[in-house]
């Protein structure tokens, strides 16, 4: 008997006025990631066997407790894979927020930013999402409108917003 799993990657890109180091820094700086997206701050060991986490926000943990749902201290955790400032960040990454995301255990993201332009730089995230269907659905912001938030595409605005404007996406 042969059983075939089907490989979901998910690819989101943002091209935002900023360089590569202030990209880098919002996406991996505790000050930066609880102004953005949901607001969590995450910390990283930034080397191959590092850890990673995110704190869950107050929004966040009130948001759980509503939904009858476990408030766990960390929303998100992983492991850093690579660190290539400012151009390559690699890690795993779990969702605890849900049973049944955090059951799915770990998937794989990557960062990739590339200045394009004089000022403008490329953001790409590369979430391979495979054996994880329920968070495949999250991250890709179809679960929106039960209050699952936009995903990625959410995220990425948010630190496009931040970075450009100085200020946060309304929520």
């Amino acid at each position: 008997m042969t059983t075939t799993t089907a490989v979901t990657t998910q690819v989101h890109r943002v091209y935002i006025k900023a360089s590569p180091d202030a990209i880098w820094d919002a996406i991996t700086e505790p000050d930066w990631t609880e102004r953005y997206g949901y607001g969590g701050r995450a910390t990283y060991d930034l080397r191959p066997g590092g850890s990673f986490r995110v704190l869950a926000s107050q929004e966040i943990k009130d948001g759980q407790a509503a939904r009858g749902l476990p408030v766990p201290d960390a929303a998100v955790d992983g492991e850093v894979i690579e660190a290539d400032r400012p151009h390559r960040l690699v890690q795993t990454w779990r969702l605890l927020l849900d049973p049944a995301t955090e059951a799915e255990g770990f998937t794989r993201l990557a960062y990739e930013i590339e200045e394009t332009t004089a000022g403008v730089t490329r953001l790409t995230v590369i979430h391979e999402l495979d054996g994880a269907p329920q968070l495949a659905a999250l991250v890709a912001g179809e679960r929106e409108a039960e209050g699952a938030g936009g995903g990625w595409d959410w995220v990425l605005s948010g630190i496009k917003t931040l970075l450009e404007t100085g200020g946060p996406l309304p929520r």
